[in-house]
C-alpha cells in the first residue's frame, strides 16, 4: 500500500513543516470571526466566516469554490480539485465552520474571538471545533501538491463545511439533496473527530447516534392544594419519578422492550484495541466526569465499551410543581421529564421512539394523560470496518505520520455522519488530530499545533495511497 512511503514520509513531513508559521497565521484569522451558528445576531458573521474560507480556497488554487446559500440553511461551503487522472477516486471531505457560543464569557482567560498563541497551542473559539480541522485539510493539500510535484491531487477532492452543525446540522439533508451530483464521490472523509490521547493516537471507526424526548405526564389543569387534595387525586410528579426509575433495572440495562435486538457488537479487534489504550479511572473522571467519584455501566463492559459501543438512556432533567424558594404545598398539574437515548449500530431512532412510546404507556398509571415529543429526526448511529480498505488506508497515513502504532476507537458523542453515509451511499471514515479534553463547547478551547500538523501530513499521505490502483480499484463505484 505504501511502497513509496518512505521517500513520501519524508516529502509530505517536509512541505508541513515548511507551511506551518503561515498555517498558524491563517487558522488565527479565522478564529476572529465570531461564526456563532445558533445566536441570529451572528448570522452575518457566519456568513463572513464562509465567506473567510472561500476567499482562502480560490487562494490556494481550488478551482471551484462555492457558497451555498440559496435556502434555509446558514452559508456552507463547497470546493472542487479534480484529479488529473478522470478515474481516480473522488473523495468529500466533510467539516463545519460554526462554532459554539462562548457562554459564560466570565471563565474564559482571555477573549474567546482574540486566538492567543500559548507555547505549542491555539486557544480560542473554533480553534479545535472545527476550524482547526478544517484549516488542517487545507494544509494537508498543498503539502500533498508539493510532495508529490503535483498540479493537482492523486484523487479528486471535494470539500463540503456546513454552517449548521452546532444546531444539529437541521438543513443537512435538503443540502445533500439539493446538491447530490456535485457531492457524487467515492468515500467521505469526516473531520470532525479526536484522537484518544496526545501520545495514544487512533482512528475513530465510529460514532453514537442520539434521540431526544419529551415525556410529559398531565394529572389536571391547575395546581392545587395538597392539603385538600393530597392523598385522594393522581400526583404527576410522583408517577413521572416512577418512570424514570424504571428506565433501568439494577444492571443498568435499559428496559425497553426489543432495545438491545439491534445492538451490534464490536468486533474482537476492536475491543482489543480498546483495552490496550491507556486509561487511569481517577485521572479520567478528573477531566471528563464533572465531579463524579467513581464509574459506572453495564457488567461485563469497560468504561470506553460503555461509552463507544453500548446504548445508553439519560434524564437530561426533571421539572415539576414548584422549585423556587421555601416551600409551596401543591400538587403539580404538570410533570416533565427530558430523556436522551445514545444509540449503537444497528439500532434506528424511529424504531427506539416506538420503544419510547410503548415503554411510556406502559407506565402512565390512571389519571394520568402523557405525551411524548420526539426531538427532531434522531441522528442514526455510524460504524465502519477497522478492515474496510479505506479505513485501513487512513490507519497507514496515521502511522506513517506518528511514527507509532495507531490503535481503533470509536466517538461516545454524535454527528452527522450516519446521514452523510446514507445520503451519498458510500462508506465514511474518520481523520481528525484533536483532543477530547480541548475543552470544545467550554470556556477556553484550544487546539494542539503538532498534532494538527501530523493530522495534515496523515492526510496528505491518505490522498497519494487512495490513488494506488488496488484501492482506487476497491473504491471505484
Amino acid at each position: 500500500m505504501a511502497g513509496d512511503s518512505r521517500h513520501s514520509d519524508r516529502a509530505e513531513r517536509a512541505a508541513v513543516a515548511a507551511l506551518a508559521d503561515s498555517f498558524v497565521a491563517g487558522l488565527c484569522d479565522w478564529i476572529r470571526i465570531p461564526g456563532i451558528g445558533v445566536d441570529p445576531a451572528h448570522r452575518g458573521d457566519v456568513r463572513r466566516s464562509a465567506e473567510w474560507l472561500a476567499d482562502e480556497l480560490r487562494r490556494d488554487g481550488w478551482p471551484q469554490v462555492e457558497i451555498w446559500d440559496d435556502g434555509p440553511a446558514l452559508p456552507a461551503v463547497f470546493a472542487c480539485w479534480p484529479a488529473n487522472d478522470p478515474d481516480a477516486p473522488t473523495v468529500v471531505v466533510y467539516g463545519h465552520h460554526d462554532v459554539q457560543p462562548v457562554d459564560p464569557l466570565d471563565r474564559w482567560e482571555h477573549p474567546p474571538f482574540e486566538p492567543v498563541i500559548s507555547e505549542d497551542e491555539i486557544r480560542g473559539r473554533g480553534a479545535s471545533d472545527d476550524k482547526g480541522q478544517v484549516a488542517m485539510h487545507l494544509l494537508a493539500v498543498k503539502a500533498h501538491l508539493a510532495a508529490t510535484n503535483q498540479n493537482a491531487p492523486s484523487v479528486t477532492l471535494k470539500l463540503f463545511v456546513e454552517g449548521e452543525e452546532e444546531s444539529g446540522s437541521p438543513h443537512l439533508r435538503k443540502l445533500l439533496d439539493d446538491h447530490e451530483n456535485q457531492l457524487a464521490c467515492d468515500l467521505v472523509v469526516f473531520t470532525d473527530t479526536a484522537l484518544h490521547e496526545r501520545d495514544a493516537p487512533t482512528v475513530n471507526t465510529g460514532q453514537r447516534g442520539v434521540l431526544g424526548a419529551e415525556i410529559t405526564f398531565d394529572g389536571g389543569t391547575d395546581d392545587v392544594h395538597s392539603g385538600r387534595a393530597g392523598g385522594a387525586i393522581p400526583n404527576p410528579a410522583t408517577a413521572l419519578a416512577k418512570l424514570v426509575a424504571a428506565l433501568h433495572d439494577d444492571d443498568h440495562r435499559i428496559r425497553l422492550e426489543g432495545f438491545y435486538d439491534d445492538v451490534r457488537e464490536p468486533s474482537a479487534q476492536e475491543r482489543e484495541d480498546y483495552a490496550a489504550l491507556p486509561f487511569d479511572e481517577q485521572d479520567w473522571l478528573k477531566r471528563n466526569g464533572g465531579g463524579a467519584q467513581v464509574t459506572l455501566g453495564e457488567p461485563g463492559y469497560s468504561t470506553f465499551e460503555r461509552l463507544w459501543v453500548r446504548p445508553t438512556a439519560e434524564v437530561n432533567g426533571i421539572s415539576a410543581g414548584y422549585t423556587g424558594p421555601g416551600f409551596k404545598t401543591i400538587i403539580p398539574a404538570r410533570a416533565v421529564a427530558k430523556i436522551s437515548f445514545r444509540l449503537v449500530p444497528d439500532q434506528h431512532p424511529d424504531k427506539v421512539k416506538l420503544q419510547l412510546e410503548r415503554f411510556v404507556a406502559e407506565h402512565t398509571p390512571d389519571g394520568i394523560t402523557a405525551s411524548v415529543a420526539i426531538r427532531g429526526e434522531g441522528v442514526p448511529p455510524y460504524a465502519i470496518s477497522p478492515d474496510d480498505p479505506a479505513n485501513a488506508a487512513v490507519h497507514e497515513a496515521m502511522k506513517l505520520a506518528f511514527d507509532q502504532h495507531v490503535r481503533f476507537a470509536r466517538a461516545g458523542g454524535s454527528g452527522p455522519a450516519a446521514v452523510l453515509q446514507q445520503r451519498l451511499g458510500v462508506p465514511l471514515v474518520y481523520l481528525g488530530a484533536t483532543l477530547p479534553d480541548d475543552r470544545v463547547h467550554a470556556p477556553n478551547e484550544r487546539v494542539v499545533v503538532p498534532l494538527l500538523l501530523k493530522g495534515a501530513e496523515a492526510a496528505a499521505h491518505l490522498w497519494r495511497m487512495l490513488a494506488q490502483a488496488e484501492i482506487a480499484k476497491r473504491l471505484s463505484r
